[in-house]
């Protein structure tokens, strides 16, 4: 009796195939077995057909804004991403995949990002008694109820590695701020565009119950 319930369980889970774009330049294995806890379908890709037949689609990222644009833009995945976004996709970017959904960054002038969101990502300014990167556990504070932190309390924190951030041009689309020395736009979200500054895949149980509200999010269409 046991197996038979836990056979009709699996029957009613509503399962969804999540890619993670796979560029040579992401922390995407971190990511893979994140989603895989909490029991999804994940896989690693770069093929067009199957991110646009996805349900939804995360761009992980570590390392230079211009190393990892120039990945992207080498096997043609800057186009298939707007397709992604086009077919509203929920699409999420973490860390410097959230970098990369905005038109440029101080890290490397004259790289264009994908444009997905208006603004420029700038270098986090020199603070008295405070280290650049800011690296490890900081707390969030949320200007907007949004889906991506549904259920979420305030000073949920979240783990933390980059030297830029973001500086949206509409202070609409972003989700979530923290404190280093100033105030820093560390998420946003604007229809089925979604972006985290931090590691939710690294982010223990708060950080898991954030990549579940990505996945809960119905795809359009």
């Amino acid at each position: 009796m046991a197996a038979l319930r836990q056979l009709h369980a699996a029957k009613q889970r509503k399962y969804v195939m999540l890619a993670i774009i796979d560029y040579d330049a992401g922390n995407m294995k971190s990511v893979e077995k994140a989603v895989q806890y909490l029991g999804e379908e994940v896989v690693l890709t770069d093929r067009e057909e199957e991110l646009l037949s996805a349900d939804r689609v995360i761009l992980p990222g570590v390392g230079s804004f211009g190393a990892a644009m120039e990945s992207l833009r080498r096997n043609g995945l800057d186009k298939v991403i707007r397709k992604v976004v086009e077919n509203n996709t929920p699409f999420l970017g973490i860390c410097l995949g959230m970098q990369m959904l905005i038109d440029e960054s101080e890290e490397s002038p004259g790289v264009e990002g994908l444009h997905l969101l208006p603004g420029k990502i700038l270098r986090i300014p020199e603070t008295p008694g405070l280290k650049i990167p800011h690296m490890g556990w900081n707390s969030l504070h949320f200007p907007k109820e949004t889906r991506l932190f549904a259920g979420l309390p305030e000073n949920t924190y979240t783990y933390f590695v980059h030297s830029y951030y973001l500086q949206a041009d509409d202070p609409d689309v972003v989700a979530a701020v923290t404190d280093y020395g100033i105030e820093l736009q560390v998420a946003v979200e604007y229809g089925y565009i979604f972006g985290c500054q931090f590691h939710p895949e690294k982010s223990s149980k708060d950080g898991l119950a954030i990549l579940r509200n990505f996945l809960n999010v119905e795809k359009e269409g």
